[in-house]
């Protein structure tokens, strides 16, 4: 009975193409040397939010598997994803942030006034 053996490179296409909206636009490049193999994702800004997941959960699940199939290759596998070229916009501060919140330190202290004054002691 002949096993198949499943390339890491093809792996990570199939699940990558199956959560993108731009399958078209996946491109997996892969890079052997001392430190093992080395996948690198590049695929259409829109879908990065599908593949980077909340907090990260959805890429860290997919290099997971992809480490796995590493192993039953005998392999050191690592996946790197590509940010699309112009990166993200700079995070902009809300409003209830601490650093907009806060009085700029050229600005001068003012007191406190706790109230015990209208208490006439």
């Amino acid at each position: 009975m002949a096993t198949k053996v499943i390339a890491d490179q093809d792996f990570l296409e199939f699940i990558i193409k199956a959560l993108v909206d731009h399958p078209d636009d996946v491109k997996v490049e892969r890079r052997v040397d001392e430190m093992g193999v080395l996948l690198s994702l590049k695929l259409n800004p829109e879908d990065m939010g599908q593949i980077i997941g909340r907090a990260g959960s959805t890429a860290r699940a997919i290099r997971s598997l992809v480490r796995i199939v590493g192993l039953k290759n005998h392999a050191r596998v690592n996946l790197k994803i590509e940010e699309p070229e112009g990166g993200r916009a700079p995070r902009r501060a809300n409003e209830g942030d601490r650093a907009s919140v806060e009085a700029p330190a050229s600005a001068p202290a003012k007191a406190v006034s706790t109230g015990l004054e209208d208490l006439n002691l």
